[in-house]
């Protein structure tokens, strides 16, 4: 097949103005025995056998090789030309995401490694560039099929299975090269904070030899705040106050409805020189819990009409072919009805929620589930979700955090104190790192009592029980799933409750043929309408604060989507959106 291009820059929500991409035709090679370090592949001075297209994983066709057989090592290679360089100038070798240790070698240098499949990562690669413009450079993956690993959707057995999917390797996002001056901004984080209008957070410089830093705020491209400042060193702290534009109506507030978004360029300097120049943009708004328990949007309740979305793509994996396929597919979701989604087991592609905050959209962010409850598990969840948190913070449309799903990885957490202390830890680690977003702890059943939201999973093929379980039951004696809404000596303490997975309609003819949904299937499209009307009309009945239908689009063997797995409708979206918004009830 032709191969697809991923050419954009591969960071819009905070971008440097040189860079090249580096996605494209690499050599590559399996290493099932391991043996590539002996044979000189980090040297860069041998030539791989293969060819694939970055930034997709070779288990599926956009890669050019499409081969789903489990190979645990894999090798890069590709030769460039790095853009001439001014005196001082320093080039950032940087990677979306590589599952799952990442090792990176320039011009036989090593210059990273990299451990976790879900985060982005950088090295500064100045000093091992060549002089005569020719440059090597060498990636190696190593992604086992071991369950202690964070891996989310993807199977560890070998097979897909139940609803996990055949997985990826490697090089799955893309990969440039960008350049600053002699310091530049390693990571920041920017908070808004509606009640006080003003934002703020954390600056941190890669060297710590910038002295003073800016912050030039624009709207709607006329500057409105200016704030230069002097650094402390590596960390530097910032707070920026804005003025109130208007009295009457907030308008300059961002919502799904009216997506209001402020343009920020954030300026290093050293001796007064410009030594990093970087453009990001943001949106003021608020998601909090008010005192009657509701969840509100800018101090304003505002209900969540979810949808539970994958990321996967049939031709690609968790890749996704394109920005604008990310950009279609929130299109899609909001003509349906949908104002968010939960992004499910995965940190997207960052164009995901660039789009979600330009189209106004709201996401959650979930960590990608491990497997198998241990020392290891502990370490590899907590450092990943580290640094996922870190960028997904920056991230306007992200509204909620989900550190566990379904107990996946702590399935004894019913009643397991190490366990329970576990889910707990990532609830307070979640917060220290951002506590101006909601989390929620352990979504779908045995939530502890450390979570700002109590998530329910209910599969139900219709709403009849609905009353009786969710008006007039109680959620500590509840059992959705056949799993204890709260966990052992942990009770509901009065946080907002939202029906965060059900539905999961999957159509007759696709479950005949080997497919399967996590409903029985709908014979025609009219029963489908039928169905869906009566799970929404029973939801709007209880006291949610919103929902989240299973699924967006189809994967592989789960066929239950809104959308066949080419993303494109199965069904009339202004019905679908009549029914999401509950209209006609």
């Amino acid at each position: 097949m032709e191969h697809i291009q991923r050419s954009e820059y591969p960071r819009p929500q905070f971008r440097r103005e040189k860079w090249q991409t580096l996605n494209g035709e690499w050599e590559f090679c399996f290493d099932d025995d391991n043996v590539g370090a002996k044979k000189g592949y980090p040297s860069g001075r041998r030539a791989l056998e293969k060819r694939i297209a970055v930034p997709f994983s070779y288990q599926y066709p956009a890669s050019g090789i499409g081969d789903t057989a489990y190979h645990p090592v894999v090798w890069y290679r590709r030769t460039f030309s790095a853009q001439p360089m001014k005196k001082g100038e320093r080039a950032l070798l940087c990677f979306n995401g590589c599952d799952y240790v990442a090792d990176v070698w320039v011009n036989g240098f090593h210059a990273v490694t990299h451990t976790g499949a879900y985060a982005p990562f950088f090295a500064d690669v100045t000093d091992y560039l060549s002089r005569n413009g020719k440059n090597v450079v060498v990636v190696r993956c190593y992604d086992p099929l071991d369950a202690t690993i964070p891996r989310g959707k993807q199977s560890w057995t070998g097979g897909r299975f139940g609803c996990w999917y055949i997985p990826n390797t490697g090089i799955w996002q893309s990969v440039w090269l960008e350049y600053c001056g002699e310091d530049c901004i390693r990571s920041y984080s920017l908070i808004p904070d509606i009640d006080t209008c003003s934002f703020s957070g954390e600056i941190e410089a890669l060297y710590a030899l910038a002295d003073e830093a800016e912050l030039i705020v624009s709207r709607k491209g006329k500057e409105i705040k200016r704030q230069r400042f002097s650094t402390d060193g590596k960390y530097t702290r910032y707070t920026v106050r804005l003025m109130e534009e208007d009295f009457v109506d907030e308008s300059h507030f961002w919502t799904p409805e009216h997506p209001e978004l402020y343009d920020v360029d954030f300026v290093l300097y050293r001796k007064g020189k410009q030594v990093d120049l970087a453009h990001t943009r943001f949106g003021m708004r608020k998601i909090s819990v008010d005192e009657t328990g509701k969840i509100c949007l800018n101090n304003r309740p505002y209900y969540q009409r979810l949808i539970l979305d994958q990321g996967y793509w049939e031709e690609s994996g968790i890749t996704p072919p394109s920005a604008s396929a990310l950009r279609e597919d929130i299109l899609l979701a909001k003509a349906m009805g949908f104002n968010g989604a939960r992004k499910h087991q995965k940190l997207e592609d960052p164009y995901f929620y660039y789009y979600a905050e330009e189209l106004g959209f709201l996401t959650w962010c979930e960590m990608p589930s491990a497997y198998n409850f241990n020392a290891d598990e502990i370490a590899a969840i907590t450092a990943q979700w580290q640094e996922i948190v870190r960028v997904a913070r920056n991230f306007t449309s992200v509204v909620c955090y989900v550190p566990l799903n379904e107990s996946w990885g702590v399935r004894k957490l019913l009643l397991d104190a190490e366990q329970q202390d576990f889910a707990r830890s990532m609830y307070y680690l979640t917060s220290s790192l951002d506590e101006s977003r909601l989390v929620s702890t352990n979504d779908g059943w045995e939530n502890p009592e450390a979570t700002d939201i109590v998530s329910v999973h209910d599969y139900a093929y219709d709403s009849s029980e609905f009353g009786k379980k969710y008006i007039d039951g109680d959620l500590d004696a509840l059992y959705p799933g056949y799993r204890k809404l709260t966990a052992c000596g942990c009770n509901y303490a009065g946080q907002p409750v939202i029906l965060t997975e059900f539905g999961g309609i999957a159509m007759s003819d696709a479950a005949k043929n080997g497919g399967w949904g996590y409903n029985s299937g709908a014979e025609s499209e009219e029963e489908f309408y039928e169905r869906y009307k009566n799970l929404i009309d029973g939801i709007y009945e209880c006291n949610f604060c919103g929902f989240c239908y299973t699924q967006l689009t189809d994967v592989q063997q789960e066929v239950n989507g809104l959308l066949r797995a080419d993303h494109t409708c199965k069904f009339d979206a202004d019905r679908v959106r009549a029914i999401t918004e509950g209209k006609n009830r």
